[in-house]
């Protein structure tokens, strides 16, 4: 029986007028005056203009500093990376695509209208349309600013920016168009494809800076290849676009409600400007996509196992491996663009989001106070024995990058003692910007609040932002001011006894407490005041 003749009786539903009773109903309960709304609408603005601002004067200065840059292999260098850049764009509009959707519904949506007689291409064409016009404006943006701050021309901008906004919205359809059959796994291989096309550029961006082999025509061929791109994306816009519509009737609701789902959890988190959170968010989402996993056996004792069982997480989920094998690129990338002052600092920021993947287990021992105390060791010894494995894969990631600060890779040269100092300090600075950015406190919003540009916030909040970030301005500094890398390093072995020991406001007021409490049990068995153990009793029922 159809679905017309089961709910005929009924009468037709209008999805038009469900649409605008749902408007009403949304409207008709806001909680805000027209005063508080032109408060945000200022804020807003203000906030745009700051922001603004300092993009354009980010960019004026990335002009300024890239018309040094007049050698063949850096200027096709420079042509290169809004190519590599833009692939990346690229690629990241999968990832967010097939993580979502691209078309979401909200839970209460999915349970009282994906369940009645009502057209889902009625209610959900809108969204599409919506997504894929997002997805044309943000990369456009992000496309201008990339070529803009690379140092590309006035029409060179305009091109990237074409390529980077059509592309994106291509591939929004394409994956939506993916959505309405269920199927990710061609989505899942274009991303790789991409992915593969922006490590790729990296490549040759960094061979031919260092002279290794002559780009000639490349940087022409990027901006050929800018327009080929945005071509093949309007055509996706239009093919994949009206496919996706057509299949907008047998989206699953399971689909449409985890992805919705998942959206209001990361709002929730992004409101609270709680980072971390965002990514547990993820993983468990991704978690619950994967399913199961088959369980395999702890092995060796005492710390031992803890170290063992994250080598063992590195082999069973090897891909946060193969981005962090792709990230060293990055050294020799900035390095062949004639930044070599800025190389630590960048550098060690990538390294640092690298790392973040191999840090799970540090995450959940610092996080759960109750599974840590069940181990048989001291939480120092604990947190040691979680820092292993990303201490060994930063070390690994510093003795590949050597040869770029060496200045092999084209750029600035050195000697040798002063690259492996700066590969060295850029390494630990990595390394402990993830283990801070893991490992730190949420902002306690119990306590006072602080008057800001931009509201009421709690001091913890405004700090919370800078984690993990200022360990490595810490770390890195000395070395970007020309001072000696002792210095660096000496200022990375005191924040990794105070990132070790966990030294905060809760741990300091415990101990007090404990030294308290014992010093006065002391004091009591002196003067034989102490209060006699009392003796457990036991009531037997009757």
């Amino acid at each position: 029986m159809s679905t017309d003749q089961r709910f005929g009786d009924l009468g037709v539903v209008d999805e038009k007028q469900l649409k605008l009773l749902m408007r009403d109903w949304r409207r008709g309960r806001a909680d805000r005056n027209i005063w508080q709304a032109l408060s945000d609408g200022y804020v807003m603005v203000f906030s745009i203009v700051l922001i603004g601002a300092m993009i354009i004067s980010s960019i004026v200065r990335a002009q300024q500093v890239v018309a040094v840059c007049d050698t063949d292999g850096c200027i096709a260098a420079r042509g290169l990376l809004p190519w590599a850049a833009v692939a990346a764009v690229l690629a990241a509009t999968l990832i967010v695509s097939r993580m979502f959707g691209p078309v979401v519904a909200s839970a209460a949506e999915g349970f009282w209208l994906m369940d009645g007689p009502t057209d889902r291409r009625t209610l959900l064409g809108g969204r599409l349309v919506a997504a894929i016009s997002f997805a044309l404006v943000a990369g456009a943006l992000l496309g201008a600013l990339i070529a803009a701050l690379t140092g590309s021309p006035l029409v060179a901008v305009g091109i990237w920016a074409l390529a980077g906004g059509f592309g994106s919205a291509g591939l929004v359809a394409f994956a939506a168009a993916e959505q309405g059959l269920d199927r990710t796994w061609i989505v899942t291989a274009v991303q790789w494809l991409i992915g593969a096309v922006a490590i790729g550029t990296l490549v040759l961006l960094v061979g031919g800076a260092a002279g290794w082999f002559a780009l000639g025509g490349l940087a022409t061929l990027s901006v050929e290849l800018a327009f080929i791109v945005a071509g093949v994306g309007l055509l996706l816009i239009v093919v994949a676009g009206f496919i996706a519509w057509r299949r907008l009737r047998g989206v699953r609701r399971q689909r449409l409600i985890s992805g919705g789902s998942l959206l209001s959890g990361l709002q929730g988190a992004a409101f609270a400007l709680e980072f971390a959170l965002i990514r547990d968010i993820l993983v468990e989402a991704k978690s619950k996509q994967r399913g199961h996993v088959n369980p395999t056996r702890g092995v060796g004792f005492g710390t031992k196992a803890l170290v063992m069982r994250d080598v063992q997480r590195v082999w069973r989920q090897p891909l946060p491996l193969v981005t962090l094998a792709a990230t060293v690129v990055v050294p020799y990338a900035i390095q062949a663009l004639g930044l070599a002052s800025l190389n630590p600092p960048i550098s060690a920021l990538v390294l640092m989001a690298a790392l973040i993947p191999f840090m799970n287990s540090l995450r959940v021992l610092t996080r759960t106070k109750g599974l840590q105390r069940c181990f048989p060791f001291d939480p120092a010894q604990i947190k040691t024995a979680a820092m292993v494995v990303p201490a060994v894969l930063a070390l690994l990631w510093a003795i590949a990058a050597f040869p770029a600060f060496l200045g092999l890779a084209g750029g600035v040269t050195a000697d040798p003692l002063t690259a492996a100092a700066s590969a060295l300090v850029t390494g630990i600075a990595g390394f402990l910007g993830a283990v801070r950015w893991i490992s730190a406190k949420p902002a306690d919003y119990s306590g006072p609040i602080v008057a800001t540009g931009v509201g009421a916030m709690p001091p913890g909040l405004i700090f919370s932002l800078l984690r993990g970030f200022d360990m490595v301005a810490l770390v890195t500094l000395p070395i970007v001011f020309g001072w000696s890398a002792w210095i660096s390093l000496v200022i990375a072995a005191i924040a990794f006894g105070f990132l070790r020991s966990g030294l905060d406001k809760d741990s300091l007021l415990e101990q007090q407490e404990e030294q308290k409490r014992m010093l006065e049990q002391k004091k009591a068995r002196r003067n034989g005041t102490a209060a006699p153990k009392r003796k457990i009793q036991v009531q037997r029922r009757r």
